[in-house]
């Protein structure tokens, strides 16, 4: 039983806390291998662990490399985060991580309110944060901002749009 709850509390924390998009099938049809990663990373999220949660969580507190690198032995996902975070960075895309506690409060938190009809959302079903997807950051403006000539991308949409 504490297994199960274990590997449940994993899973939530890597799935469905804010921040993890959610997406549906039509979402993911002729989808290039660039928006199968960029699926990969933006649906799912980190929890920050310790050596011994790391170990314990078989390093799936790596989720988002996780996804992104599924060949990758556990044991390196550590080590390719830092790669990561950092292309993340780069092209201003989210890295959503937080802490364990965090992540599992805001997972049930989801579950709760994807499990209420939709009226109880405060958007539709396609913009509420809690049923997000990548439909959201479609933006006709440049991806350079023409002031500070600094690439803009979707964390800078979300956080125009309140999302972060």
């Amino acid at each position: 039983m504490i297994r199960n709850v274990w590997t449940n509390m994993v899973i939530f924390c890597g799935h469905f806390p804010d921040g993890a998009e959610k997406f549906s099938e039509a979402d993911v049809e002729d989808e290039t291998r660039g928006q199968w990663y960029l699926r990969q990373m933006l649906g799912s999220a980190n929890f920050e662990a310790g050596p011994v949660m790391e170990f314990m969580s078989g390093n799936l507190c790596y989720q988002i490399e996780h996804h992104l690198f599924p060949d990758l032995p556990s044991n390196r996902l550590r080590e390719i985060s830092v790669r990561v975070r950092a292309l993340c960075e780069r092209y201003d895309l989210p890295y959503t991580t937080g802490s364990l506690p965090a992540q599992y409060l805001k997972s049930w938190r989801t579950i709760a309110k994807l499990a209420l009809p939709n009226k109880f959302l405060r958007a539709t079903a396609d913009d509420a944060p809690e049923t997000a997807s990548e439909r959201r950051f479609t933006d006709p403006r440049p991806q350079i901002d023409p002031v500070t000539g600094t690439r803009r991308g979707l964390l800078t949409a979300l956080r125009a749009r309140g999302g972060l």
